[in-house]
């Protein structure tokens, strides 16, 4: 049986999936893990590849959902977009973005905030 923090993380993905097919993204790959780290969503917006890390809070008492992108995590998702776009050669600009998913009633939210920050770290 998977974990509340599994699921949470898979409503959270979700959540931001929607968002972002409902914004004209195509959902190329999620989930995508390699030695190097793992992408949370890879997406295409018009002459973007979208490399996107999901974060999923309850509320942002403890800082915003964007901040817990450590340099480190930023480190490991950069180098497991480049293993894609090797895996996947692709004329797309790469864009590194964070979504935002707010749930105050965790996986009983019936409408999650999302807040989507494009160009969130720099490569």
């Amino acid at each position: 049986m998977p974990s509340d923090k599994k699921l949470l993380g898979a409503f959270g993905e979700d959540a931001a999936c929607r968002y972002l097919r409902r914004r004209g993204y195509r959902i190329l790959g999620r989930n995508y893990s390699c030695r190097f780290g793992e992408i949370d969503i890879i997406a295409r917006s018009g002459r973007y590849v979208v490399f996107a890390e999901v974060k999923l809070r309850r509320d942002d008492g403890h800082g915003a959902a964007a901040e817990f992108v450590t340099p480190a995590k930023q480190r490991r998702v950069i180098a497991a977009a480049e293993r894609w776009l090797q895996q996947n050669p692709t004329d797309l600009q790469p864009r590194f973005d964070v979504i935002e998913v707010y749930a105050p009633e965790g996986l009983d939210t019936r409408r999650p905030e999302i807040h989507h920050l494009k160009g969130a770290f720099e490569t």
